[in-house]
């Protein structure tokens, strides 16, 4: 195969976004499985299992990839990739956790196996669709794709959860992947050719912007659903008394402390400025609490809420400004508004990175959504 053809690029740069993708909820319950045992454990378990588990993932995939060359098996396929795009945009309820913690080596390395088994149907079907028959392609998309994600998976997760464009366009991905399913299926891909060129280009294109519209308009739905109005509690009558401070750990989140302590500085009574701090965690896959035990999610989530709160609470603290803090596991948007309203707070104070309306819509802004559900004012803070 010539590596100067620019197909060669575009299919192993799908074979690797696809992967990273859609190789989250995996990389979650390899990180959660060897939670529970001894540090000097836990590495092997993550070497060995994730070894294990992609040695069977190229397998599967190059059998898929074999299966994918009979009739009306790619219409079925671009269907199916079409319905777990979608998913990937609609926020998902958090099962509670009912898989049990691996509390050896041996447990945690057959829960790392069999939850790859499990939860890789999609992985195989989008990648060996990428790789367009090549398994030259489909090796080298997974030998560069599957250590990044077993060995950067906490890196990964983070950023897919602080920068929600990383899913969508990764549903977009896989989308266009569908789109190119179903055109270049034996069953059809000689009509196509002859009659309706332009398909090779345009079903992708359709599929693309289709699941994205379609997961977005989805999720809108849901995330209003669970932003149904609630009676407010008592607010304070036009006077600032109670402010919900949403915070993320980042750069962002430190100059919205700041400037809620400068805040209660300009007040005409400081000391009756009552802060709520809160950090509100996305759920993870609902399929994680297949394989690993409830509180073992419980304390991934608790810990990554401390990391986000701890500078938050160090720098109001060093100002002297009293806090309650609060912990949340959802949608960010919907879970501060419907905070708010519960602690009768007069504002709402969080950070935004500059994401135009448009834009902001588009990607699922947690600020942006955190507008269109609260029923108090809102100070975003670039």
């Amino acid at each position: 195969m010539n590596i100067s053809d620019p197909l060669l690029w575009i299919g192993l740069l799908q074979i690797i976004g696809v992967n990273i993708v859609l190789s989250g909820d995996n990389a979650v319950v390899i990180a959660l499985a060897a939670r529970g045992l001894p540090p000097e454990q836990q590495k092997k378990a993550i070497f060995w299992g994730s070894g294990a588990a992609v040695v069977m993932r190229i397998v599967l995939t190059i059998v898929a990839v074999e299966l994918l060359r009979l009739p009306y098996l790619r219409l079925v396929g671009a269907l199916l990739l079409l319905w777990i795009a979608v998913q990937l945009l609609v926020p998902e309820d958090e099962d509670e956790g009912h898989g049990k913690v691996g509390t050896s080596l041996a447990a945690a390395i057959k829960t790392i196996l069999l939850a790859d088994l499990v939860m890789s149907l999609d992985n195989v079907i989008a990648v060996a669709a990428a790789a367009k028959g090549s398994n030259f392609l489909l090796i080298v998309g997974l030998a560069v794709s599957i250590p990044l994600v077993v060995f950067a998976s906490q890196l990964l997760l983070t950023l897919m959860q602080r920068f929600p464009i990383i899913i969508t366009l990764g549903a977009a991905l896989l989308g266009w992947v569908a789109g190119d399913m179903a055109v270049t299926d034996p069953i059809d891909k000689p009509w196509v050719d002859v009659h309706a060129a332009f398909l090779h280009w345009g079903a992708p294109l359709a599929g693309a912007i289709g699941v994205v519209v379609v997961g977005k308009w989805l999720a809108a739905r849901k995330s209003a659903a669970q932003a149904a109005p609630e009676a407010p509690a008592t607010a304070s009558g036009g006077v600032l008394r109670r402010v919900l401070l949403a915070v993320d750990g980042s750069e962002v989140a430190a100059r919205v402390v700041n400037h809620v302590i400068q805040l209660r500085g300009e007040l005409r009574q400081p000391g009756d400025l009552q802060v709520h701090l809160v950090n509100v965690q996305r759920p993870l896959p609902g399929e994680v609490g297949r394989f690993v035990g409830g509180q073992t999610i419980e304390d991934y989530h608790a810990e990554r809420s401390e990391q986000a709160l701890a500078p938050a609470r160090a720098a109001l603290d060093a100002a002297g400004l009293a806090h309650q803090d609060h912990r949340r596991v959802g949608e960010p948007g919907p879970s501060i508004a419907a905070l708010a309203r519960e602690t009768g707070c007069d504002m709402i104070v969080m950070g935004t990175r500059g994401l135009g309306a448009p834009t902001g819509a588009l990607l699922g802004s947690v600020a942006q959504a955190t507008l269109e559900a609260a029923a108090m004012p809102v100070l975003l803070i670039r």
